[in-house]
């Protein structure tokens, strides 16, 4: 069949600004342009580089004061007062080397996903990537495509574009040679090819979407409610630092050295470094898992929102079933020839250049007729929900047909809506062939048309998909099936799965926004949705306090991915769905979705618990540092006693538990449920560990008192820190248990042999205050026990 493209010459009324290329350039003319750098050049960024990720790492505001102590300590103090500042080192180390490899994984993933615009050249047509695209290419564009860069469309076929990503306009503009097209929009219906006018920086989206792709850690509730902490440990510091070092150079016993060496050692536990260095390294290492699975994470914070999701949007086509389709059934109406029905759709399958799942499927049953000729197209819209075609039949009559939604097209008391909603309670797809009277390009080319015909469609449902809607529905995550196909079809489709619930027509939901999400929150289902009602449905959802994800391949997905909380899009769908989309799932598995809220989960879970480790010690940093100043007391501990504690009880145990599996769901309100633990863990620890070296003060005396002072003081706070670490490591398993025990070990081993002894200052003397410390820790345990079970009481998360 031959087909005329109405667009192939310009309109006058809308001229191009240059010459039309419409074979496209030669490779002479490719050649001269990279010469003289008119080249799309922009990077497509899915990190940060190397040198950002350690200047990220290294100039950090906590680095600088832990530094600038580490030196005075490398000049006043023996080298095991000094530890701390290596600890740092490698800390800073680990956090740049699991960040490269979170960037080596992102960027190889990115390549995978990165989309391949049709270029002409020398009159042939050939995919490249984005960047080898120069100035007055001429590219080719359809259904679901991106406009990767500016330009001026030099061919239309029904082409509409949706620029509300740019203008905030909803509805997709249509498109005529000579019209411009701005990059960040793109294609919902119909296709064409448009002459490219900017490149490279000058495109007006380009900004846009560097920004999009780029490795990030911010918008994280996580990150926020971490940095909201800082900022509070670093008011209470200063002051108490300063407070600190006066009492320590008033009060000294021991010369000026020791003095600034213990000043220093209550300055550096306030500290609490490693919690950013873990949230990081957390979040990185979940990357490169996912990657490992195909899974394509573009913003990392989605790793953790995807566990804080409550309901999930899943659209059917793409995500539920499989692309593919096959017609089992045509059913002629009203006497209509199968014979003649099959020929109609043998030509509207090729009169569409760029088919759909359904289109594809007849195409692939109903082969064209050479005799047909197209004299006009209207591609398929999902805000219409039908294309058609005008022909000039070989016998030189003419006809106008349309193929689309049964329910869409037919008066609501036409007998073959009856058989059409039989079907669809099978969960078969049904498409109504009809014959219009009116002209294609009629704006009310649906009315009164004549119904002839059946197509009868079977969805392949995906094999994984029940299992995955099981996992879901065991998390307590409701899943809402959203779809532009009949609603009891799509009902039918979703009981096969599992899914229960009320199936809703979306044509007959509120326009209000809060009782639609009143409609939302009933029903399971819904059926015969436009792309604008989608994105409305996720806002009204938010509205009623949900935290959304949206699944999504197609176009009319578009808006509602990038309204949600998560867009996950399929690493088949359109360009444009993965352009907006936080996740992508580049194997089209919908079942690597567990393996996200997996890893989410364990990254929130992991990470509330280890916060709890740091802030206690730092809570009890700042309050033994408030009451040696209130005291006016030389400060009990050096530089190398908490930098032992601190390894022991935080440092090792904390970057296990923190890469450690975890299910436990996301709870909103990081900072509180982290506090609330801290204060009075830190308070419980910083009031035995003063207690116990008071009493130590008052029984010891004579030369190397301090020491005996301070490793009482020091076993009191390593047993009241065991045990913060073995409530935070609950519930037990077996290599939990034998972490707590190991650094249990360690410290043991510390007081019993000589060297290390005499290398961390720590000698018990004697046997009462030993046991006096023990006895003070024993009570303060279980104050901790009561404390944090009234605490859950009293301040539930």
């Amino acid at each position: 069949m031959t087909h005329i493209d109405a667009g192939a010459e310009l309109d006058p009324v809308h001229p191009a600004p240059m010459p039309v290329r419409t074979r496209g350039l030669t490779a002479a003319e490719v050649a001269e342009r990279v010469a003289r750098g008119d080249v799309n050049d922009v990077p497509v960024r899915s990190s940060r580089s190397l040198s950002e990720i350690v200047r990220a790492n290294v100039f950090t505001r906590f680095n600088a004061i832990i530094g600038a102590l580490w030196l005075i300590m490398l000049f006043v103090a023996p080298f095991q007062d000094s530890l701390f500042g290596y600890v740092i080192i490698a800390n800073t180390g680990i956090g740049i080397i699991q960040e490269w490899r979170a960037k080596k994984t992102l960027d190889s993933l990115a390549v995978i996903g990165e989309a391949r615009p049709t270029v002409r050249r020398d009159g042939t047509a050939a995919e490249i990537s984005t960047s080898g695209i120069v100035l007055d290419d001429v590219i080719e564009i359809g259904p679901g495509d991106k406009i990767v860069v500016d330009g001026v469309c030099v061919e239309t076929d029904g082409l509409e574009i949706d620029e509300s990503l740019l203008t905030g306009e909803a509805d997709p503009v249509v498109k005529r040679p000579g019209d411009p097209v701005m990059s960040g929009s793109f294609v919902v219906a119909g296709g064409g090819a448009f002459q490219a006018t900017k490149v490279g920086r000058e495109a007006y989206a380009v900004q846009l979407a560097e920004e999009a792709s780029r490795f990030t850690l911010v918008h994280s509730e996580l990150r926020t409610g971490i940095s909201t902490i800082l900022k509070y440990v670093t008011w209470m510091m200063v002051p108490t630092a300063v407070g600190l070092i006066i009492s320590q150079l008033v009060t000294t016993r021991h010369g000026i050295k020791d003095s600034v060496a213990r000043t220093v050692g209550g300055i550096v536990p306030m500290v609490p470094e490693g919690l950013v260095l873990l949230t990081s390294v957390a979040f990185a290492i979940g990357v490169i898992r996912l990657g490992r699975k195909q899974v394509l994470v573009q913003e990392l914070p989605a790793i953790e929102g995807l566990a804080r999701v409550d309901t999930v949007c899943l659209d059917k086509t793409g995500t539920l079933t499989e692309g593919g389709m096959d017609v089992t059934e045509l059913r002629p109406l009203q006497g209509a020839d199968e014979t003649y029905i099959r020929k109609v759709l043998g030509a509207l399958g090729e009169a569409d250049p760029r088919p759909n799942a359904s289109l594809q499927a007849i195409i692939d049953a109903y082969p064209d007729s050479e005799e047909w000729r197209c004299t006009q197209a209207l591609p398929f819209s999902s805000a219409r929900k039908y294309s058609g075609a005008s022909f000039s039949e070989g016998d030189g009559q003419a006809s106008t047909w349309l193929l689309g939604a049964p329910d869409v097209l037919l008066d609501p008391d036409d007998p073959a809506l009856t058989e059409t909603e039989r079907l669809n309670g099978q969960g078969l797809r049904v498409l109504l062939l009809a014959r219009a009277s009116r002209a294609l390009d009629d704006p009310r080319v649906a009315a009164g048309v004549r119904p002839t015909a059946l197509v009868v469609l079977e969805q392949r449902l995906r094999p994984d998909a029940a299992d995955t809607l099981r996992y879901f529905a065991d998390q307590n995550v409701h899943a809402k099936v959203i779809s532009g196909d009949n609603a009891v079809s799509v009902g039918a489709v979703a009981g096969k799965l599992g899914i229960r619930g009320e199936v809703l027509d979306a044509r007959h939901l509120p326009q209000n926004q809060d009782e639609m999400g009143k409609s939302l929150d009933k029903g399971t289902v819904f059926g015969r949705v436009t792309p604008r009602q989608k994105r409305d449905m996720v806002g009204a959802l938010q509205s009623r306090g949900h935290t959304v994800a949206m699944t999504g391949d197609g176009v009319n997905d578009v808006l509602a991915l990038k309204d949600a909380d998560i867009g996950v899009s399929m690493g088949s769908g359109s360009e444009a769905t993965r352009a907006v989309a936080q996740i992508v799932l580049l194997d089209n598995s919908f079942a690597t979705l567990p393996s996200v809220v997996g890893e989410g989960r364990r990254v929130i879970g992991n990470i509330t618990r280890v916060a709890t480790l740091f802030l206690v010690k730092t809570v009890y940093s700042v309050l033994l540092a408030v009451l040696v100043v209130c005291s006016q007391v030389e400060y009990p501990f050096l530089p190398r006693h908490l930098t032992l504690l601190s390894t022991l009880t935080i440092g090792v145990p904390a970057f296990f538990l923190a890469l450690a599996p975890n299910k436990e769901r996301a709870r909103p309100h990081f900072v509180r449920r982290v506090m609330r633990y801290s204060i009075p863990g830190g308070a419980v620890a910083a009031v035995a560990t003063f207690v116990t070296y008071l009493i130590a003060r008052h029984h010891y005396s004579g030369p190397g008192s301090l020491e005996a002072e301070t490793s009482a003081a020091t076993l009191t706070l390593f047993l009241i820190s065991m045990w913060v670490l073995a409530i935070v490591a609950r519930p037990y398993t077996w290599w939990r248990i034998g972490l707590v025990a190991a650094m249990g070990v360690a410290f043991v081993c510390v007081l019993a042999v000589p060297w290390l002894q005499h290398f961390f200052a720590l000698r018990l003397v004697g046997e009462t205050i030993p046991w006096v410390a023990v006895g003070v820790a024993a009570v303060s345990a279980a104050a901790l026990e009561l404390l944090w079970k009234w605490v859950d009481r009293r301040f539930p998360a």
